[in-house]
């Protein structure tokens, strides 16, 4: 038996870094979606003892396969060994959750499979938990305060300058970690437009630092801005990928189209958040 999981990429529309704890931790605030562009696993259960990985994709070249990878992490604390493979459709270090998302799927895959969802999914790193639902919500402290949220369907273009970026890096960087969060009852949107209005009032308050490492992010912003229809822009995450905001996926599908003639040598995709 082969089960195969969707790992769709986290989008953090806004992203409030408001503290940090003794132990180094960042406390955020941040309002994530989840969208239809993404990887795969597909797990079957293993012959052996321990869970192998092989990866595929795009995306594939660079992808270690050993035991510090994050989706045989996962799989280690299922309690049951599995074949996985991996496509990778999502760039590496990208501020889109991708590794998060794959050891998400993992996680659901083992469960498919007659395997136990672990206790402890926050060890494997603050998105992760987030990631097991996949579903919209506001995440709080160190990813541990996770609050289901109903948003409107969003559709947006993705932009990637193909420049990997660390997140510890971009957090050392950060010059100011006592922000203000989100205001404590979230407005009902009736609509994107609605939404993409009261997101340009918010942050991402990785953003600058994430631009001093990586100043091709601060090109993608500004390319995204200039797109015709476009409502708003932001870096996710801790970067490099950033989004703009469309009123209808045809205008961010036509956006894409325009942009990837234009820049064929950076990742783009449309997507629209998922339900």
């Amino acid at each position: 038996m082969t089960v195969k999981v969707f790992a769709p990429a986290k989008i953090n529309l806004a992203l409030h870094v408001t503290g940090q704890r003794a132990d180094g931790y960042h406390l955020l605030d941040s309002l994530v979606a989840f969208v239809d562009v993404g990887d795969q696993i597909a797990a079957s259960p293993a012959s052996q003892a321990q869970s192998t990985l092989a990866v595929t994709g795009p995306f594939a070249d660079g992808v270690p396969t050993g035991a510090d990878n994050l989706v045989l992490k996962a799989a280690g604390l299922t309690g049951i060994p599995m074949d996985l493979t991996l496509d990778k459709r999502l760039p590496p270090a990208s501020g889109i959750g991708g590794g998060s998302a794959d050891a998400a799927a993992t996680l659901r895959a083992a469960v498919r499979l007659g395997g136990k969802m672990p206790d402890d999914i926050l060890s494997l790193g603050a998105d992760v938990p987030v990631c097991v639902s996949a579903r919209s919500a506001r995440m709080r402290g160190i990813g541990d305060d996770i609050s289901p949220v109903t948003l409107p369907a969003l559709h947006m273009v993705l932009l990637n300058p193909r420049v990997p970026v660390s997140t510890p890096d971009v957090f050392s960087a950060l010059s100011l970690k006592q922000n203000a969060p989100m205001e404590d009852e979230l407005p009902n949107w009736p609509d994107g437009l609605s939404l993409a209005d009261w997101l340009a009032g918010q942050r991402n308050d990785l953003q600058s630092a994430a631009v001093k490492a990586a100043p091709e992010i601060a090109a993608a912003l500004t390319v995204l801005a200039l797109a015709p229809g476009a409502l708003m822009v932001r870096m996710s995450g801790s970067g490099a990928t950033c989004f703009a905001l469309f009123e209808t996926r045809y205008k961010a599908d036509f956006a894409a189209q325009q942009l990837a003639d234009s820049n064929p040598w950076w990742w783009i995709k449309s997507a629209s958040t998922l339900p």
